[in-house]
C-alpha cells in the first residue's frame, strides 16, 4: 500500500488544478488557507508538515477544503 507524500512534484500541478477552477484559483485558495493555518486554525491532514502552504495544498488535494468564487476558503 503506497502512502501519499506531498512534495514539489507529488501531486502534479495538473492534478491540483482539477480540484479547482483554474491555477489562479488554486494559488489564491492555497494562500488564503495557509494564512488561516498560520493564524491558528486547525489543520485537517493526518500527518501535518512543517510548512503551512504544504498543509494547505494537501487539504485541497484531499478535498477537505471547499470554496466559493466570491468568498473566503471554508472547511468542509
Amino acid at each position: 500500500m503506497s502512502t501519499f507524500i506531498p512534495s514539489m512534484v507529488n501531486p502534479s500541478t495538473d492534478e491540483m488544478v482539477k480540484r479547482t477552477h483554474s491555477r489562479y484559483t488554486l494559488v489564491v485558495l492555497a494562500s488564503k488557507r495557509a494564512r488561516q493555518l498560520l493564524a491558528g486554525e486547525p489543520c485537517h491532514v493526518e500527518n501535518p508538515a512543517n510548512k503551512f502552504v504544504t498543509n494547505a495544498m494537501e487539504e485541497i488535494y484531499e478535498g477537505k477544503i471547499s470554496y466559493s468564487m466570491n468568498g473566503e476558503a471554508t472547511d468542509e
